[in-house]
């Protein structure tokens, strides 16, 4: 009887045990911490070095720009009390020594400080702008700097920041340059700026991540391991809405195992750009037959995945090679295959959604798939095909390339593979060589050090002057730093003029026939080939309230604050 007794209480103490377990395995991720999982490696959270798109995802969480870009594409003050215009007289227009220039005034939030305490003011602001105009710092977006002519801080009240520059009808966008902390980062710039990639080195960001100082948005970073994660903790400074969850941790997971990361509860949610689109599809099946506790969220994106081309790559040179590759890849299959026709076959750099874009064909050139064409135009380039299927020219080189892409993303390696089978159709060899994210964006492609063709995607915001990607003097080099972000190597003249002008040019209507001219130029030329429009997307938990994505530069991390796990 006893032991009838023994077994009874040892089978009910198992049961309580089991059922507790598994409700604790699949309970709903509250805001006591929030673990979200990247696709990606990511950079030091330098913002005037960062360059990838998923360190701008943890560094919003603990940084913020003057102003933003919400979800709903509108600009909007952040940092700053409010944006600047003629209307509300903070935006004033004159003219000095013959040349229109305005002076726009902005006010930083009485209550904004850094996380050490200490206020921010325009002093940082200024400090900044000096840093990110310094030919020995690796700065990607040097280009936002420059348009400024000079910044001045109001004498009576450091929280008031004057900004001069050339009259443009987007000057509200320019102050949307991120911010560094002057008192902790000047001395290290003083001691370490005047050496190429001696700040970048030094900064507090790379030798003394966690120091609070360095952040004054909703969160510090209470860690980072590069290569593995950032973990976050409320910052008790913040200006705005005392966050509420207590911790987030960014976990750095390859995109192949973010399901089954998810699913056994190593991550409660999956960041936006992550997860490739057709795992995506796969996920949100599971999650419908399952009855599963998330929900897939998908957005129209401001950025296309393209292959961007070296132009000093000799063989690349030749305007008939390039309308080859392009004529030769079966781009809407490459949709339809890998994507079930979900995604949209790019025609150049700028989205569907774009006020600017446009499929006019009497104002861009348009290609469409033909291997008769592709051939042709390589015959008549002096490109031979041999009995190995391959072509060669009179030198006997044979024509072929490398394609590089960031290692492990499964999509993006199909991708290769798919053109790799398509090109060789034309007898053009592909080799494929992949390197980690970090190494792929922070060296190889910001240095033009890849011998031929580069996959990636770049995200845009919209009305956006293209000047960072395509204007000649945005080529990276040594000179300059290695700032800009035209890897394409591309310069013309014409272009260029355009890009100048459209800063000074106020009518609307003006505008999108000078960024027309720029699309004709860019599909005439081809210094980079479009593959297709993204979508932004993520994976979230159906109790997390308050988060939204937006489908362009800015995060959704930009109002974390706001969310919510009850």
């Amino acid at each position: 009887m006893k032991c009838f007794f023994k077994r009874i209480c040892l089978s009910f103490l198992i049961a309580v045990f089991l059922s507790s377990g598994i409700s604790s395995l699949y309970a709903k991720p509250s805001n006591k911490v929030l673990r979200i999982g990247v696709g990606q490696e990511f950079e030091y959270l330098n913002p005037l070095i960062m360059l990838m798109q998923v360190t701008g995802y943890a560094y919003t969480m603990v940084n913020r720009p003057l102003m933003t870009l919400n979800e709903k594409s509108e600009w909007v003050p952040k940092l700053a009390k409010e944006i600047p215009t003629v209307e509300n007289g903070k935006v004033k227009i004159f003219t000095q020594n013959g040349k229109k220039m305005m002076k726009s005034t902005w006010e930083i939030r009485e209550n904004a400080r850094w996380g050490d305490g200490v206020p921010v003011t325009g002093h940082d602001v200024k400090f900044t702008w000096e840093v990110a105009l310094n030919n020995t710092v690796a700065v990607g977006y040097r280009d936002v700097y420059k348009g400024v002519e000079r910044i001045e801080v109001d004498a009576a009240n450091p929280k008031i920041v004057h900004f001069y520059q050339d009259a443009a009808w987007d000057y509200y966008q320019i102050p949307k340059m991120y911010i560094l902390p002057k008192h902790l980062e000047e001395p290290v710039y003083k001691k370490h700026g005047d050496k190429k990639l001696g700040y970048e080195k030094n900064s507090l960001y790379a030798t003394d991540s966690a120091n609070p100082g360095l952040y004054n948005g909703p969160y510090l970073v209470e860690e980072i391991k590069l290569g593995s994660h950032i973990i976050v903790k409320p910052n008790p400074y913040f200006y705005g809405k005392k966050p509420s969850i207590n911790k987030i941790i960014i976990k750095v997971i390859p995109s192949a195992t973010l399901e089954a990361n998810l699913i056994s509860g190593n991550v409660d949610m999956i960041a936006s750009m992550a997860m490739k689109f057709d795992q995506a599809l796969t996920l949100e099946k599971r999650i419908k037959k399952e009855k599963l506790d998330y929900q897939v969220n998908y957005k129209s994106a401001y950025f296309y995945e393209h292959l961007c081309l070296n132009l000093n790559n000799p063989f690349l040179k030749d305007i008939k090679v390039r309308r080859a590759l392009i004529q030769g890849l079966n781009r809407k299959n490459l949709v339809k295959s890998i994507f079930a026709d979900k995604l949209q076959v790019a025609l150049h750099d700028l989205s569907p959604s774009d006020p600017w874009f446009t499929d006019d064909k009497s104002k861009i050139k348009i290609y469409k798939y033909s291997k008769k064409r592709a051939q042709k135009l390589l015959d008549e380039a002096g490109w031979k095909k041999r009995s190995d299927g391959y072509r060669y020219n009179s030198k006997g080189e044979k024509l072929t390339f490398q394609l590089m892409t960031t290692a492990g993303n499964k999509t993006r390696e199909m991708v290769q593979v798919y053109i790799q089978e398509q090109w060789k159709k034309i007898g053009v060899e592909v080799t494929i060589v992949n390197e980690p994210a970090r190494i792929f964006f922070g060296q190889t492609v910001r240095r033009g050090k890849f011998p031929a063709i580069a996959m990636f995607s770049m995200l845009f915001t919209p009305d956006t002057n293209p000047r960072p990607h395509l204007h000649k003097n945005s080529i990276p080099t040594e000179a300059n730093g290695w700032g800009g972000i035209n890897f394409k190597q591309w310069s013309n003249d014409e272009v260029s003029g355009l890009i100048d002008a459209i800063d000074s040019t106020f009518s609307a209507e003006r505008r999108t026939e000078m960024r027309h001219k720029i699309l004709y130029h860019y599909t005439n030329e081809l210094p980079a080939i479009p593959l297709y429009y993204r979508a932004d997307l993520s994976v979230t938990p159906t109790n997390l309230t308050g988060y939204g994505l937006t489908g362009h530069l800015f995060s959704a991390t930009q109002n974390v604050e706001h969310w919510n796990m009850r």
